[in-house]
């Protein structure tokens, strides 16, 4: 940041219209843990009005997740590590990182109110998924990107958002070196952070917190966004969808015995990244439902996400199915990959490349959209006698067309329910 109007902004009272803090948040909480002083109860679900219950996949039935407060329908909503934040009303500009929180506003029907993405390229990512859907669509290529060698303080002021949809922990870490007052001076000044980071992987926050953090599932984050902008109606039908989506999965999984072994990669140059299949948090939503064996999970010196295999070591492992980690992305050229396996005297040799079942997956940072097709691309992947064929993945193409008859939720649903037309 710079120049003297930095500190006339510093200096002006909070004039957030949309959203505030509650006052334990300000001044102590946000960063000296809140789940212990806000008000959110042991299992850190949504401050309610009324009674409820929330099952464990976080498509539960809570009734209402706000607290009206005040006559004029303020309302709060409470998620760690911030706590209870207050909202005077729906938040008409929300500041989002990552593919999660972008994605979730686009379900909930408030696309139009995402200001930024983290990378520019994430709108990609999403428009995969969404030029599958009749009348859904996100236009990203006049958002701003956030990170741009760190994260500045300044696009928080430029883009004056509502809400910030990001872990007020996360720019703590290391890679950005922001200070607890950096934290709250956003809030404070701008607007507040609403956002959970380390439920990705359950990783712990930065050491610079040192407060109590909860973890969520995917669909109780949603949940929680859904709150904030007061879509209940929208996120119980999605919900419903996605429970249906797991049931029918879980009633139509072969034996254990008879499930492939497979291999979460990321293959470059000759190695091969280890990503653990079946490992706790949200950015395995996709793959996790499935209990296929983790051809990695057994290998001996193999760390998640430091580690990497060659040739010879992936050969020793010869898992049956390779999913390519975020495949689907515009910088991964799924043909020429194939091509290296198929044209390498060891690779070759490998069940996967032989059978043909090297394919492009998805990625961890996903929405509530992103989640249903990935769940149905994997299945298709895995298990093709039990869900289907997967037709395949061309680069540079959306998501393919599957028939109405093969698809594993109602596609159509889902663009009715994001149009308001359910």
């Amino acid at each position: 940041m710079a120049g003297d109007n930095d500190t006339t902004r510093l200096g002006r009272p909070t004039r957030r219209k949309y959203v505030k803090y509650g006052g334990a948040v300000i001044g102590g909480g946000l960063l000296a843990g809140c789940a212990s002083d806000s008000g959110m109860n042991a299992e850190g679900t949504v401050t309610t009005s009324e009674t409820g219950t929330e099952t464990d996949d976080g498509t539960g039935t809570t009734n209402d997740d706000k607290t009206t407060t005040e006559a004029d329908g303020s309302y709060t909503v409470t998620m760690s590590p911030m706590g209870t934040v207050e909202f005077e009303g729906v938040p008409e500009s929300a500041m989002t990182y990552s593919q999660l929180y972008t994605d979730a506003a686009v379900a909930l029907g408030h696309g139009s109110a995402v200001n930024s993405l983290g990378f520019s390229w994430y709108g990609d990512i999403l428009d995969f998924f969404y030029e599958s859907l009749d009348g859904v669509s996100f236009d990203s290529s006049s958002l701003p990107q956030v990170y741009s060698n760190g994260l500045d303080k300044e696009i928080f002021y430029e883009l004056d958002s509502d809400v910030h949809f990001m872990d007020p922990t996360w720019p703590l870490s290391s890679a950005f070196g922001w200070k607890g007052s950096d934290v709250e001076e956003i809030a404070e000044n701008v607007g507040p952070w609403f956002g959970n980071s380390y439920s990705r992987l359950h990783s712990d926050p930065p050491s610079a917190y040192d407060g109590e953090y909860e973890y969520y599932s995917l669909w109780e984050i949603v949940e929680k966004v859904a709150a904030v902008f007061r879509e209940r109606e929208r996120y119980e039908a999605l919900a419903d969808l996605h429970a249906t989506l797991l049931n029918d999965v879980e009633s139509a999984l072969p034996a254990k015995s008879e499930r492939p072994s497979v291999a979460l990669t990321m293959y470059y140059e000759g190695r091969f990244r280890v990503y653990f299949l079946n490992d706790p948090g949200y950015a395995r939503s996709f793959t996790r439902p499935f209990g296929a064996a983790d051809a990695f999970a057994d290998a001996d010196g193999i760390k998640e996400n430091s580690g990497w295999v060659d040739m010879e070591g992936m050969l020793e492992l010869n898992p049956d199915v390779i999913l390519q980690f975020w495949g689907i992305t515009p910088d991964t050229n799924m043909a020429d990959l194939r091509a290296e396996l198929e044209g390498n005297a060891v690779g070759q040799r490998l069940a996967a490349v032989a059978n043909g079942r090297v394919y492009a997956s998805g990625v961890g940072g996903q929405g509530p959209i992103m989640n249903l097709f990935q769940l149905e691309m994997t299945a298709k992947q895995l298990y093709p006698e039990q869900f289907g064929e997967w037709p395949g993945y061309t680069d540079g193409e959306p998501y393919p067309e599957i028939p109405e008859e093969e698809q594993l939720f109602d596609h159509q649903r889902v663009a009715d329910i994001v149009n308001g037309e359910f």
